[in-house]
């Protein structure tokens, strides 16, 4: 049990902090850090000085390391003898903005609306970064736990350093407990640890159907045009209810959540008259059953085409994961899928792009006993596991690193955050809540008996 006084003590301080806490999210949103290889990546190297110094300024020991990849940063302070070490973790690096038209203030200038700080980053993941530096400073001087901060540089591109830095660091990594703050909240004012993550493959298929194109009135009607055989395969992959057709899958239930299709609706932006997919619960859809999408295409455009047959033609596929599912295996089940459907015997190639596991917690435990009780005093409400349907490959990779580590997945994210897209932002009442959840927990773990 943590005593009110204390509780109090840190609620109090950390609303005194949170006007500097801004004001350091909002200078470290202002940093362009796109990790993306088209982008100036002297921007991701000042995003890792700046979070360097941030975390300096709370007297830990920094170092910003580099293997192979984009700058991450690795920060320790220890806790008085004989404490637990936490292991906290977010990424400095952002996504691309994308057209700044779609935005309704410039994407690298954070703007307060509506009790929302608009910006790119300052919700994924910089208010992770900054939600840290918070619990650290709520702290001060008598810090409770042994804490290693590691802040990555290259999440939005996969993280392909990830495992040298784990092999190369991974003792100066190692914790009792592993908070990764790059997840959602249920919704505002309802608190969620992430219990489930689905894992994903993305897929380059080729289909090609000719050694040249030809005229389309010379030889349309008895020659397939590799378009046409493309678009007849991709849509194999579907049943009619809008279920994965794939066989050899895993699929799995998600939690008895409430989730009305109006919400998901609401959520997704998805059009009057147009109907969800799939059959079955909609957060087990969500969740814990794969999903398979078609994300990109390499065909003429409406503008360059002609009267042609076009002799083969691209498409990527991502698809979602459950929680459970061997990557690997997956591959082979859609590579095979994919080759016995080859319509009218088109020649048929599927090459894996990227691949990365799920994650499923046994949300048991001290560790998450005090999670669930310092979310319960931060919202004044009792939090939910959920399951999301997008991957975070780099949880698997910690659970196979520190098996013995309890991995608690958080995050600064709600429903109407929009993470990725134009218009990103954080809730900032959520935002103060989740720094003092965190500055809870701290408190909770350095408590709890050896």
């Amino acid at each position: 049990m943590l005593p009110d006084a204390q509780k109090t003590a840190l609620r109090e301080r950390i609303r005194e902090l949170m006007p500097q806490v801004r004001a350091d999210l909002e200078a470290l949103t202002r940093i362009p850090s796109v990790s993306l290889d088209a982008f100036d990546q002297a921007h991701v190297e000042a995003s890792a000085e700046a979070t360097a110094e941030l975390l300096r300024g709370e007297g830990l020991e920094v170092e910003i390391v580099r293997e192979g990849g984009r700058p991450a940063v690795i920060g320790h302070r220890p806790g008085p003898p004989g404490s637990r070490t936490v292991m906290l973790y977010a990424h400095h690096d952002v996504q691309p903005p994308g057209d700044e038209a779609l935005w309704d203030s410039p994407p690298f200038e954070p703007t307060e609306r509506d009790g929302r700080l608009y910006g790119r980053g300052a919700a994924d993941d910089k208010a992770g970064v900054m939600a840290h530096v918070a619990a650290l400073r709520a702290h001060g001087d008598d810090l409770p736990v042994g804490v290693t901060v590691f802040v990555e540089g290259e999440e939005e591109i996969g993280s392909d350093s990830l495992p040298t830095i784990l092999e190369r660091h991974g003792e100066r990594l190692r914790a009792d407990a592993i908070v990764l703050a790059d997840s959602q909240n249920w919704d505002v004012g309802e608190p969620a640890l992430t219990t489930t993550l689905r894992g994903m493959i993305r897929v380059v298929v080729t289909v090609t159907t000719l050694d040249h194109g030809v005229h389309s009135g010379m030889f349309g009607g008895a020659v397939p045009d590799a378009i046409t055989a493309l678009v007849r395969l991709l849509a194999t992959m579907h049943d009619d209810a809008g279920d994965v057709a794939v066989t050899g899958l895993d699929a799995g239930e998600a939690s008895d959540l409430d989730y009305p299709e109006s919400r998901l609706r609401a959520e997704s932006g998805l059009l009057d008259g147009v109907e969800v997919i799939g059959t079955g619960s909609l957060l087990s859809r969500l969740w814990t059953r794969p999903a398979i999408t078609t994300i990109g295409l390499d065909v003429p455009t409406i503008e360059r085409s002609s009267n042609t047959l076009v002799p083969s033609a691209r498409a990527k596929v991502s698809m979602r994961l459950a929680p459970t599912q061997d990557d690997l295996a997956a591959f082979e089940a859609l590579k095979a899928h994919l080759l016995a459907n080859a319509p009218w015997g088109a020649r048929v190639e599927v090459e894996l792009e990227e691949r990365g596991l799920g994650f499923a917690a046994d949300a048991q435990g001290p560790v998450y006993d005090q999670a669930r009780a310092a979310f319960t005093d931060a919202w004044g409400t009792e939090p939910v596991d959920i399951g999301v349907g997008g991957s975070i490959p780099f949880v698997a990779a910690f659970a196979e690193r520190f098996p013995d580590a309890a991995i608690l997945v958080t995050g600064v994210e709600d429903p109407d955050t929009r993470a990725h897209g134009a218009n990103e932002s954080l809730h900032l009442a959520e935002f103060e809540a989740v720094c003092l959840a965190e500055a809870l927990l701290l408190a909770r773990l350095g408590a709890l008996p050896a």
